[in-house]
C-alpha cells in the first residue's frame, strides 16, 4: 500500500526519464518480481518496467536525453505534410492564387481557420492554428493609413516654404502656431475608446448606446498649439465648427497666453489644414482673421499643409494625441468633464494645456459678399497664394 501511494504522489511531477528511472531502481530493490509489483501499482507497462530495469543496469547518465531519439508523437506538420501550404492560402487567397477560397469574404480567425482546415481534411485546433501561424510569419495586424492617392505636384514644395516661414518667425522671436478642430465627442455616460486600470469585475458602467443627446450636444474642442513654446489651448464649443468659432479660439489664446508671451510681436504664423473650419477656400475664415488682425495689430500670417496631409500637422500629433491618451476609457459625462480632462493634460516632453469652455453661437450659413471679402487686407505671398497669405493689421495705403 504505502508503495502505491508512493508512486501516487511522485510520478505525477516527474518527467518521462525521472519516470523510468524510479521505476527500474525501485524493481531492482525489490528483486525478484519487483518487476510485476512496480508495473501493478505503478500502472505501468510490464516491458516498460522491464527497459526500466535494463537502463538503470546500464548505469544512468545525468545527459542522457528525457525521451530516447524519435520517441514523442510527431508533430501534425510531419504527420500532414500539406497542412502549413493549406493554411498559407487561406490566410493569403489572392496572393495563392485561390480567388475562391472559403475565408476570402470571412472573418479569418484562428476557429474559423481550423473550421475550414477540419472540412478541406486537415484535422487541428484553432490554439494549434494561432501557433502555425505565427511559425509562418504572421501576426495579428491593424490596418496602416499610407495609401494617399494622388499628390499635388507642389506638396513637397509647400512643406518647404512652411518649414521656412515657420524657421524665420521663431527666429525673430515671433509666435507660431498649429491650429485645427479636434474629433467632435459626444457627451454623456457614453463609451470612450481605450482601457484604463479599475478594480477587477467593475468596470465603468456606461449606456448601450452612443446616439448624442440633443439637450446636451456634442463636444467641439478647437485646439491651438504653440510650437515654440511647446504650450497647448483648446476650447471646447457646442455650437458649430465655423471660421467663425476657430478664429475666435485663436483670439482667446492671444488674449490669454499669446500677448503675454510675446509682447513684443508685431507677426503671428499660423499653420492650418486646408479643409475644415480653417481652409483656404473658406471666404469667412479670411473675414475673421482680418477682424483678428485688426484687433490685434498683428499681421497674421498663414501657410496651410497641403490637401491630404492633415497628419503632419504639429497639432495632431503634439497635443491632440496627449489628449486622446489622458482620457482613454473615461465616459465624457459633461462639456467640464471634457475642458477638465484636456486641461489636465500632460506630456513627458513637457507640455502644457490650458482648456476652457465657449457656450457662444456660432450660427452656418453666414455670407460673405465680395465685396466684404475684398475689404480684407490680405497679401497673397509669391508662392501658392492661395496657400499662403498674410492679413494685415490695416489696409495698406494707397
Amino acid at each position: 500500500m504505502a508503495l502505491r501511494e508512493m508512486f501516487g504522489t511522485v510520478l505525477p511531477v516527474l518527467d518521462e526519464r525521472q519516470r523510468r528511472v524510479l521505476a527500474g531502481a525501485q524493481a531492482r530493490a525489490l528483486g525478484r518480481g519487483g518487476i510485476a509489483v512496480v508495473a501493478r501499482t505503478a500502472q505501468l507497462g510490464r516491458t516498460t518496467v522491464q527497459k526500466a530495469v535494463a537502463e538503470v543496469d546500464a548505469g544512468v547518465d545525468a545527459a542522457t536525453l528525457v525521451r530516447r531519439p524519435g520517441a514523442g508523437r510527431k508533430s501534425l506538420v510531419a504527420k500532414d505534410p500539406d497542412l502549413l501550404a493549406r493554411l498559407d492560402a487561406l490566410v493569403e487567397p489572392t496572393s495563392r492564387g485561390d480567388p475562391m477560397c472559403p475565408l476570402r469574404w470571412t472573418s479569418k480567425s484562428t476557429g474559423n481557420l481550423a473550421d475550414a482546415l477540419v472540412t478541406a481534411g486537415h484535422p487541428v485546433s484553432p490554439d494549434t492554428v494561432g501557433r502555425l501561424l505565427r511559425a509562418l510569419g504572421y501576426s495579428l495586424q491593424a490596418t496602416a493609413k499610407q495609401l494617399e492617392g494622388s499628390q499635388h505636384r507642389d506638396r513637397d514644395a509647400q512643406f518647404v516654404y512652411l518649414t521656412e516661414q515657420v524657421a524665420d518667425h521663431l527666429r525673430g522671436g515671433d509666435p507660431v502656431i498649429s491650429v485645427d478642430t479636434k474629433k467632435k465627442e459626444v457627451v454623456g455616460q457614453r463609451t470612450n475608446g481605450g482601457r484604463e486600470y479599475q478594480p477587477a469585475g467593475r468596470p465603468e458602467r456606461v449606456d448601450v448606446h452612443d446616439f448624442p443627446d440633443p439637450a446636451v450636444g456634442k463636444a467641439i474642442p478647437y485646439g491651438v498649439y504653440d510650437i515654440g513654446a511647446n504650450e497647448g489651448f483648446v476650447v471646447v464649443g457646442a455650437d458649430h465648427d465655423t471660421a467663425a468659432f476657430a478664429a475666435a479660439t485663436i483670439g482667446r489664446w492671444w488674449d490669454t497666453l499669446g500677448r503675454a508671451t510675446y509682447p513684443a510681436a508685431k507677426r503671428l504664423l499660423i499653420t492650418a489644414d486646408a479643409g475644415g473650419s480653417n481652409g483656404y477656400r473658406l471666404r469667412l475664415w479670411k473675414v475673421e482673421l482680418g477682424r483678428l488682425a485688426a484687433r490685434t495689430d498683428l499681421a497674421i500670417t498663414v501657410c496651410h499643409l497641403p490637401p491630404g496631409t492633415s497628419k503632419w500637422n504639429k497639432v495632431e500629433h503634439r497635443l491632440f494625441s496627449a489628449i486622446t491618451m489622458n482620457w482613454r476609457g473615461r465616459p465624457l459625462t459633461s462639456h467640464e468633464v471634457v475642458v477638465n480632462l484636456i486641461g489636465a493634460t500632460t506630456s513627458r516632453g513637457g507640455l502644457k494645456v490650458h482648456a476652457h469652455r465657449d457656450t457662444g453661437s456660432y450660427p452656418h450659413g453666414i455670407k460673405v459678399t465680395d465685396a466684404e471679402l475684398a475689404a480684407v487686407p490680405v497679401t497673397p505671398h509669391t508662392f501658392h497664394g492661395d496657400w499662403n497669405y498674410t492679413v494685415q493689421p490695416r489696409p495698406k495705403p494707397g
